[in-house]
């Protein structure tokens, strides 16, 4: 599946009507950061949509759903009519943190039934490296109407995954680094380890040393131990960093993956939920 456009298929296609370019900077812990990096500079005609704000609920006092809860579907719609994004508009979506930001609204368009989205490979720093048209000038926004026909079934909600602990007919996939899958250090939640039965497969993995997706078929070697019959479910600490994951088992050529969008932070804020440390 093609998930990723090169810098220059975008280049080619900078003022074409249809193409909606999302700036979606972020840097956690810094909630402001990402906003005032587009103000200062951005892709030419790129409108902005923070990962907190605009791709994310706000927090549940009982710490359910995650740190970063998936948004309510009529506000997305009316945060991506807000900044010109209809049903027609082919969307390329980018970030500077590996693509981990822009792919959650990938996932969250593909999630709403959007069929024509796309993450910039390598970034906003190798578009200006390249060359390429940077403004901080902002467009304005001509607002559209976003109607929304939202895949139930890319979404797997905590009760369900505690129900399929130990079927055979599902993998569930840790997305986060080693370290903090083995629960050997947790920089951002409150409890450290892996939901029971979970395998680890980091998500920068997905990247190559230059910060360029790897192809379909180094993609397909990251996972090759998969079955490709199971269904695949996948999370992080929070639902966004496992979102590139999605798109390389697509990419990879798997069809049965599914979004733990509360992810860790949404399983350790029930009690009761079991716990694992170490390697499976």
């Amino acid at each position: 599946m093609n998930n990723i456009v090169s810098l220059k298929w975008l280049l080619a296609r900078l003022y074409e009507s249809d193409i909606v370019i999302v700036d979606c900077r972020f840097l956690m812990g810094k909630p402001d950061a990402g906003r005032e990096l587009y103000e200062a500079s951005h892709i030419a005609g790129a409108v902005y949509l923070d990962l907190e704000k605009d791709l994310s609920a706000p927090l549940d006092e009982d710490g359910h759903g995650g740190r970063h809860p998936l948004p309510d579907i009529f506000a997305l719609t009316v945060a991506l009519s807000r900044v010109g994004i209809s049903n027609e508009s082919r969307v390329v979506v980018y970030d500077d943190q590996g693509g981990a930001m822009a792919s959650r609204l990938w996932w969250l368009l593909k999630y709403l039934g959007h069929e024509q989205v796309f993450v910039l490979d390598e970034g906003f720093t190798a578009w200006t490296n390249a060359g390429f048209p940077i403004t901080a000038e902002q467009r304005v926004l001509i607002p559209s109407k976003y109607l929304a026909t939202v895949q139930h079934t890319m979404l797997v909600e905590m009760a369900e995954v505690k129900e399929l602990l130990g079927d055979e007919r599902v993998t569930l996939i840790d997305s986060r680094e080693a370290p903090r899958y083995r629960g050997e250090v947790e920089p951002l939640d409150k409890v450290a380890g892996h939901i029971p039965g979970a395998i680890n497969r980091f998500w920068k993995d997905g990247l190559g040393e230059s910060g360029a997706w790897k192809d379909a078929d180094a993609q397909a070697d990251r996972f090759a131990d998969l079955d490709r019959d199971r269904e695949l479910i996948v999370y992080c600490g929070s639902g966004v960093t496992a979102t590139p994951n999605v798109i390389a088992l697509q990419e990879a050529g798997f069809n049965k993956v599914r979004l733990y969008a509360g992810s860790w932070s949404d399983w350790i804020s029930y009690s009761e939920n079991p716990i694992a440390t170490g390697d499976e």
